[in-house]
């Protein structure tokens, strides 16, 4: 599943996935774009999610981020 696919279940806007991530709004928009992003950005977004959906979500059950190695 996308980001994108998880902030529509979420019902979250990306100005709420980034403050749940503890990210600025335009680092939230462009790891949905697919534009590289660091790895502690990645798991802050993955960590997010996971307690929005309640259920463990991984870096890499996200599909589509372009994390920077």
């Amino acid at each position: 599943m996308t980001l994108r696919e998880f902030r529509e279940i979420l019902k979250w806007s990306i100005p709420e996935l980034a403050r749940r991530a503890g990210l600025d709004v335009q680092t939230a928009r462009r790891a949905e774009d697919g534009e590289p992003i660091q790895g502690r950005t990645a798991q802050s977004i993955a960590e997010a999610l996971s307690k929005g959906m309640g259920s463990g979500i991984q870096v890499k059950d996200i599909n589509g981020l372009n994390v920077r190695i």
